[in-house]
């Protein structure tokens, strides 16, 4: 029984350490850079879904997709603000940038919204499974996480744009040639990974309390996870997550949860050692 609520647990965990690891892939794959604000990301997703439906008294969808329209719009934030003005330049200090972005935001919401955590009620329906009693948010998070994932596999590898986007990072130069609109293509990724990471703050957010530093740990994590997944492979930072989520429920459950941040990491660093490039991920075959 212990055991069986813990692999439930670890699969809504861990599909949404997955969805946020997508959009570390989205964008990696795009640009070869990453967004260190994820995680705020996925706050905002939260608080903006919390604001406009518990606050405002808004339906649950309209409220939803006003939420990712946000994240979106600050994903373009973070590219053309914090990126776009030093990967242009071919420095690294967009890595900085993205963290301070983060910061301002968190810090924001803490002002604004008011640092109280807050419950959001939503789906409290729930099912029984194997004697236990799971809600049906746990249920749809697996489902949703596997979906997008299989949707941005097929939309990177069989549609022509996706293909275009993937053209970007390998060769800018010839992707301009070839008429495709590189800044724009790096911008729309952005703004898909941090409304993924909206879909993940708005399915955790009745399962844990809304606050203004909810996404930092869970940043933190998922980014592990893009590594471990191999961060190149959409299909492997998502089988990735469910593999740290289930880790992370089951050394909770068994040993406590004083173990659950040490050993769930160590053995990331165990199986990075052993597999450099991720458990899906490929190395790079450079021309010279």
């Amino acid at each position: 029984m212990l055991v069986t609520s813990a692999l439930i647990t670890g699969l809504a965990l861990g599909s949404m350490y997955g969805l946020l690891a997508l959009g570390f892939y989205m964008t990696y794959a795009v640009s070869s850079t990453v967004n260190f604000a994820q995680g705020s990301s996925m706050m905002l997703g939260a608080v903006f879904a919390y604001t406009f439906a518990v606050t405002l008294g808004w339906p649950f969808v309209p409220a939803a997709l006003a939420a990712l329209a946000l994240c979106a719009l600050y994903g373009a934030v973070v590219e053309r603000v914090a990126v776009r003005p030093f990967a242009r330049r071919g420095s690294s200090a967009w890595l900085m940038a993205t963290v301070a972005l983060g910061i301002v935001a968190d810090n924001t919401v803490l002002f604004t919204f008011g640092k109280e955590p807050r419950g959001f009620p939503m789906f409290q329906g729930s099912v029984q499974l194997a004697g236990i009693n799971v809600s049906w948010l746990q249920i749809s998070i697996p489902v949703v996480g596997l979906s997008l994932a299989a949707a941005l596999h097929f939309f990177s590898r069989r549609t022509q744009y996706g293909k275009a986007m993937l053209a970007v990072v390998q060769n800018p130069d010839a992707a301009r040639l070839m008429g495709i609109n590189v800044p724009r293509a790096i911008l729309l990724a952005y703004a898909a990974s941090t409304a993924l990471a909206g879909v993940a703050g708005i399915m955790i957010a009745p399962l844990f309390n809304v606050h203004s530093d909810m996404g930092t740990v869970f940043g933190l994590k998922a980014f592990a996870v893009a590594i471990l997944g191999g961060i190149t492979s959409a299909w492997g930072v998502m089988i990735a997550g469910l593999i740290f989520g289930l880790t992370e429920s089951l050394i909770t459950a068994l040993l406590g949860s004083a173990y659950t941040q040490i050993l769930s990491f160590a053995l990331v660093i165990v199986a990075l050692a052993m597999m450099p490039n991720g458990l899906f991920g490929r190395a790079e075959v450079k021309k010279v």
